[in-house]
């Protein structure tokens, strides 16, 4: 029987998120913070010998990327780059202070659009139509070569890891909506042929972990 791992790193602090702004498909570049998140992950995936990796098309998930690569010595492995592992498209709010969203729209209805599971942002992605792109390429793409036992890294976006997280945990739409996905803190699924067989969620020295799993 062959045993793979599947490691989903969501990047470090960018611009955007800095500013509280909503990113989406804007291609901002990580901040100094989200630079260093991305340099504490290095520590906690050193113990990993990689065979390929994948990121969406963004910066800010493919410098995470490159930053761990570089620091465990693993930049010759083969690198895919995918729009299908973009973060969600927030449509007409992206670069909106999430703030100043509130007051224009309400706090209510820009609430509904972030978290609820199938309702857009006016010419946007909800988290359904995000899954709906993200998990026909994990099983296509990406899980073909888990279940072969290799080693795969993907360091992606916190909508783009969340529709994975429910694909892998077959969550339903309301535990993956409690889900949270933290900065540079290793996911790490290890499968038994093509069956999850356990998960590990590393967290980053010295700070307190953002993700969290359904009650």
């Amino acid at each position: 029987m062959s045993f793979g791992k599947l490691i989903l790193v969501r990047h470090g602090l960018s611009v955007y998120n800095d500013q509280n702004r909503f990113t989406g498909w804007k291609d901002v570049e990580l901040n100094e913070q989200g630079r260093y998140e991305a340099e504490q992950a290095v520590g906690l995936l050193q113990n990993i010998n990689f065979d390929i990796a994948f990121t969406s098309k963004l910066k800010r998930a493919s410098d995470t990327l490159d930053i761990i690569l570089k620091g465990i010595n693993q930049t010759f492995i083969p690198v895919e780059k995918n729009l299908a592992l973009n973060e969600r498209d927030y449509g007409d709010l992206i670069g909106q202070n999430k703030a100043e969203a509130a007051k224009e729209f309400g706090e209510e209805q820009v609430q509904i659009w972030r978290r609820s599971y199938d309702i857009p942002p006016p010419g946007g992605e909800s988290l359904k139509d995000t899954a709906d792109r993200v998990i026909p390429y994990l099983n296509e793409k990406i899980l073909p070569h888990v279940i072969e036992g290799k080693n795969v890294i993907v360091s992606a976006h916190g909508n783009s890891i969340r529709a994975i997280v429910m694909a892998l945990k077959k969550f339903s739409p309301e535990e993956i909506l409690q889900t949270e996905i933290g900065w540079c803190e290793p996911w790490i699924f290890e499968f038994e042929g093509d069956k999850l067989a356990n998960l590990e969620i590393r967290e980053r020295p010295g700070s307190k972990s953002m993700s969290k799993l359904p009650n």
